[in-house]
């Protein structure tokens, strides 16, 4: 028996104190929790993390902090940097402006979905992680374990760092190597993470300095766009307008869905701020209102920016321009000095604004998987000490961000990067698509409460299609050929690796889950351990089978000591 009795140390951290969770078995596997930041109870399956009933993080973020954390990861390099390659992607000026709309469809119909998640679980933070984690309960622990890996190896963010170096280097006019791009990015991402590692109510006021730059960049953007429409300049009109469908016909499949791809790159973000849920006071009110008007004025913006971009250049010009399509525009309305410069340099806090607001939301992300247990050393993802900020999941971050700056070649990293990171992510969206529609039922059948928010069928029928289709579509080859797509190698080698990885962590799972435990004799079961400065998680530990009668007896559902109650 004192193998159990060490395990009973462990756990019992948890019960000395009850301020920090106060969850209650309600029968049929969930149990009932409500958080400090909400008046909404929280039902969740008893495999998943606890609720952290006083957020150790603190409640720093009100309306304007998710308002801007939002703007801030959408508005990155992306509106900058894709518009050339979706025209390339599409063909003509009139269907880039029309994907620019769908984009926005399609972004709405997957915040709906999130709104009614956040509606279910108001004090959990860390969005996907918990959303699949309570849609997928069953085989216990595989969908928190695949997620948390492809969270940690996919918790890059090297794109927005090489942009904001090659912008710098423009803005100099200085001609730079492929390493001294890639010094600058790093030494760029080095400082972000010390700004967010440092205080977190400072890295919010910071989101929120930012987010005001980004939206009175892009309103600057847009107006002179409009004056160059008008002809109130010198610039002479490419005459885009005139024929706005020329070089439609020359699209092709592929191209449409890498067009798609960059798309919803450049929109990814709108829910960034559903990953700080239990941060906010009200949060499903706030959400409700702040997500989609961030979402909707960055939409009316994108549109408008384009407009300012074709009105300026050619189409031939654009195409051209590849990643830094907006200083084309910058040079031909305001020339190749002064106020361009000036553009530059909002471009580049625009990019530091959306690496700060990545590095927030992402950190909660990896500690929320942390505290489901499937991880090793819980303390190292859940504790924020010393500052009161997540530094374990920020060094996880800063670590890969710079592995994945210096490793790949300098000529495809930003595409094949950009590539990597959304296709899984379209494959999480398809499962949260179908996660909604179990869980629903689920707690139908449980006479559990209807939630605050509930998602439009239709808006869920259409986040279905689309990502379904952004399943399947991006296998379908180039017509240049299987190395004619936007990188020198084989075009879906971001596909294989994607795929490769996520079932890599499904065979690693049913090693360690069940192969291996049923080898030695012992069986996982989940213990919750409570941090000195406040923070809860859940811990696997292994109970042999000849101890599991006691264990299960002398524990509830969740994993807590009925002994110590």
């Amino acid at each position: 028996m004192s193998y159990l009795k060490d395990q009973e140390k462990t756990a019992n951290v948890s019960n000395e104190s009850t301020a920090a969770s106060d969850e209650s078995s309600i029968g049929g596997g969930y149990t009932a929790a409500e958080g400090l930041n909400s008046s909404i109870t929280t039902y969740q399956d008893a495999s998943g993390a606890p609720v952290e009933t006083s957020s150790p993080l603190g409640y720093s973020v009100g309306f304007m902090a998710a308002f801007c954390l939002n703007i801030n990861q959408m508005v990155g390099t992306g509106i900058f940097s894709t518009p050339a390659t979706i025209l390339s992607g599409v063909g003509s000026v009139g269907l880039t402006m029309i994907y620019w709309f769908i984009g926005y469809l399609l972004s709405q119909s997957i915040l709906s979905l999130y709104l009614e998640y956040a509606s279910y679980f108001p004090s959990r933070s860390g969005s996907e992680v918990v959303y699949l984690e309570q849609a997928f309960p069953n085989p216990k622990y595989l969908i928190p374990t695949i997620f948390a890996a492809k969270h940690v190896i996919f918790s890059f963010a090297s794109s927005n760092a090489v942009v904001m170096a090659q912008y710098i280097f423009g803005i100099g006019g200085v001609t730079y190597t492929p390493w001294q791009m890639k010094g600058v990015a790093v030494a760029l991402y080095t400082l972000a993470y010390f700004v967010v590692g440092a205080s977190t109510k400072w890295s919010l006021k910071l989101v929120i300095w930012f987010g005001i730059v980004k939206i009175l960049t892009l309103i600057l953007i847009s107006i002179a766009g409009l004056v160059v429409l008008g002809g109130h300049t010198k610039v002479e009109d490419p005459g885009n307008w005139k024929d706005p469908w020329q070089g439609t016909s020359e699209a092709t499949a592929y191209g449409a869905t890498n067009a798609m791809v960059k798309l919803i790159f450049s929109y990814m973000g709108y829910t960034n701020a559903f990953g700080v849920v239990n941060e906010i006071k009200n949060p499903v009110k706030t959400l409700r209102w702040s997500a989609p008007i961030s979402l909707l004025l960055v939409t009316g913006l994108y549109i408008l920016v384009n407009v300012a971009y074709f009105s300026a250049a050619s189409r031939e010009e654009i195409l051209a321009s590849k990643q830094v399509a907006a200083s084309i525009f910058f040079e031909k309305v305001f020339g190749k000095h002064g106020a361009s410069n000036a553009l530059d340099v909002l471009v580049c806090l625009s990019a530091f604004g959306n690496l700060i607001a990545v590095l927030v939301n992402t950190s909660r992300l990896l500690r929320e998987t942390g505290r489901q247990g499937v991880l090793p050393w819980p303390k190292f993802w859940t504790s924020v000490k010393p500052f009161g900020t997540p530094l374990g999941p920020y060094t996880v971050q800063w670590s890969l961000t710079v592995l994945m700056i210096i490793c790949p070649p300098a000529g495809d990293a930003f595409n094949f990067v950009v590539d990597l990171s959304v296709y899984p992510t379209n494959i999480f969206n398809f499962l949260l698509v179908i996660g909604l529609v179990l869980i629903r039922r689920r707690r139908k059948a449980l006479n559990l409460p209807h939630p605050e928010y509930s998602a439009w069928n239709i808006s869920i029928a259409f986040a279905f299609l689309v990502t379904l289709y952004m399943l399947i579509a991006p296998w379908y080859p180039p017509s240049t050929g299987a190395n004619g797509g936007d990188v020198s190698f084989w075009y879906g080698t971001y596909l294989v690796v994607g795929i490769g990885l996520i079932t890599a962590c499904v065979v690693y799972y049913y090693v360690w889950i069940d192969l291996i435990p049923k080898y030695k004799g012992y069986e996982f079961r989940q213990t919750v351990v409570e941090y000195e400065d406040g923070s809860i998680a859940h811990q696997l530990v292994k109970v042999p089978k000849t101890e599991l009668a006691i264990w299960d007896a002398q524990h509830d559902s969740t994993g807590r000591s009925l002994t110590h109650i």
